[in-house]
């Protein structure tokens, strides 16, 4: 067993993290701003009231945990569809706090619950890939992804000499409720390529970018 912290687990892809993880055994903190009746029925630990771009918050959150975390799931986001010449600046911000600086302030806050052998997995884009974007568009949510992959890398190269390995993942394009319930896959199949990559996920291997399937994605 295992103990798991996920972020942003009332629902959509992070719940159904939390319910394969508890079907599976491990021990399971779901973290998020506010629950959710389907997360309540699981019967893992919840911790509310949480916001991942408040340091404030964060800090709460680390003092209510009572144990380590071998797996930090960095799963909570917002998506804006910001077209050119209707930009909307404040949800391009909104998405940047969320999507970029949470996972980091999230990982940095909690780094002193993680140890050797622990792993830090942060749930991207393929969005956010550079050699990828051939369709333009969601200036805010492509930024943020761009940015969270490299936050990650530069946490690969920081935490390797602690024995911490950490894993870059695009979920897919996956019926949720950030998404319009459009997409090619659904929640549970998803969450299950998630957890096969973050299983496969070592020192060796540590800073790389995965589509939930086990393609490597270009930067």
């Amino acid at each position: 067993m295992k103990k798991y912290l996920v972020t942003g687990a009332n629902r959509g892809i992070g719940l159904e993290i939390c319910r394969q993880l508890k079907q599976q055994g491990h021990q399971v903190t779901a973290v998020c701003r506010s629950s959710s009746e389907a997360l309540d029925e699981l019967g893992v630990e919840v911790i509310a009231g949480i916001d991942v771009t408040n340091q404030q918050s964060l800090k709460i959150l680390s003092e209510q945990l009572d144990h380590d975390i071998d797996v930090l799931i960095n799963n909570a986001g917002v998506l804006a569809r910001n077209a050119l010449g209707e930009i909307d600046y404040d949800t391009v911000k909104t998405q940047y706090e969320v999507n970029a600086i949470g996972p980091l302030m999230v990982t940095e806050t909690l780094l002193p619950k993680l140890h050797t052998g622990s792993k830090v997995a942060i749930i991207t884009s393929r969005m956010g890939s550079m050699a990828d974007n051939d369709s333009g568009g969601y200036y805010g949510y492509r930024m943020s992804k761009a940015a969270v992959n490299m936050a990650g890398t530069s946490l690969a190269v920081d935490l390797k000499p602690k024995g911490i390995a950490v894993g870059l993942l695009h979920p897919g394009y996956v019926k949720t409720d950030m998404t319009g319930h459009q997409g090619f896959v659904d929640t549970t199949h998803s969450a299950k390529g998630l957890l096969a990559r973050i299983d496969e996920l070592t020192m060796e291997n540590t800073g790389g970018f995965w589509h939930a399937d086990g393609e490597q994605l270009p930067w």
